[in-house]
């Protein structure tokens, strides 16, 4: 008996000590909760700020803007938005459409054709696959300012000037979304169901559009996201290639705003123009983020 008791006590304590910093870890990792949700908490703050105060802003006057800070809305939101979209010398609502299409033809293109281009890079091999693959990679590091006068005389020798075409059909060749896209069908696409569906007899388009790009939904939509923004806010290259009013950008449009008379300027407009080019972002951000975490997941490990 004395012994059993022995064996008992023993097992116990073995017990005890395997619990024991079970116990001491569980209070150290709520407090590293604590801590992380504090700080998410708080970046979160800091980005919604500015976005509340754009909306505070928007609502208030030209007079009570100048006048000084304040948190509380106004009460001028909806003449700004008036005067903002019935401003004739600066169409909003045309803006708002040529933005769109020029973005949503840009996000289409990019991740379609670099899609497209991973894809054959990955999938097969072929002599100077590694030098392709390296030269894609190196127009990434040549800043739009180094070849946009080039690109402006030729747009003006082909007759592009004052069309989308130019601003639209460069966005087959990106290649931080080609990188972005091979990364992933490292991680993410075996070449086993490429040759299974070879064998069942698919051709290679279709085996493209019908097998690789559902399983590339999530880059997909990452890549869309980061393209439409992309070309939603960019001002340079359209206000070299874009003469006419109705056919101008949102960027362009708040720049000119901006840059008016002062007796002419209405803080209250621009704040209200800028809300308005920020909103479709939003919806498409809503629409495709489901896809977002898991998108960027899989593109960040390579294979």
């Amino acid at each position: 008996m004395a012994k059993k008791e022995k064996v008992l006590e023993h097992t116990s304590a073995l017990q005890q000590n395997r619990t024991d910093p079970d116990m001491k870890v569980k209070p150290t990792l709520i407090i590293h909760r604590i801590i992380c949700y504090i700080v998410l908490i708080f970046f979160s703050i800091l980005c919604l700020f500015f976005f509340y105060i754009l909306l505070v802003n928007a609502s208030r006057s030209h007079y009570d803007i100048m006048s000084g800070f304040s948190f509380l809305p106004g009460n001028q939101f909806i003449n700004n938005f008036q005067s903002a979209i019935s401003n004739t010398t600066i169409p909003v609502i045309n803006g708002v459409i040529n933005s769109l299409i020029i973005a949503a033809c840009t996000a289409l293109l990019s991740i379609y054709f670099s899609a497209m281009t991973a894809y054959a890079i990955h999938v097969y091999d072929f002599k100077g696959k590694k030098f392709i693959f390296n030269f894609i990679l190196l127009i990434m590091t040549i800043p739009t300012q180094v070849s946009a006068l080039g690109f402006f005389s030729m747009c003006t020798d082909w007759g592009l000037r004052d069309t989308y075409i130019p601003l639209i059909v460069p966005a087959i060749a990106a290649p931080a979304v080609f990188f972005f896209m091979i990364q992933y069908m490292k991680s993410s696409l075996p070449i086993d169901i490429i040759e299974a569906a070879r064998i069942d007899g698919s051709g290679e388009f279709r085996t493209f559009n019908t097998i690789v790009l559902p399983m590339l939904k999530p880059a997909l939509a990452v890549q869309a996201i980061f393209s439409f923004v992309a070309s939603w806010n960019n001002y340079f290259l359209p206000s070299l290639i874009i003469d006419t009013s109705t056919k101008k950008t949102m960027p362009i449009m708040i720049a000119q705003l901006r840059s008016a008379d002062f007796l002419k300027f209405d803080m209250g407009q621009v704040y209200m123009m800028i809300a308005l080019s920020i909103f479709p972002v939003i919806i498409v951000y809503l629409i495709l983020s489901k896809n977002i975490v898991s998108g960027i997941a899989m593109g960040s490990v390579k294979g």
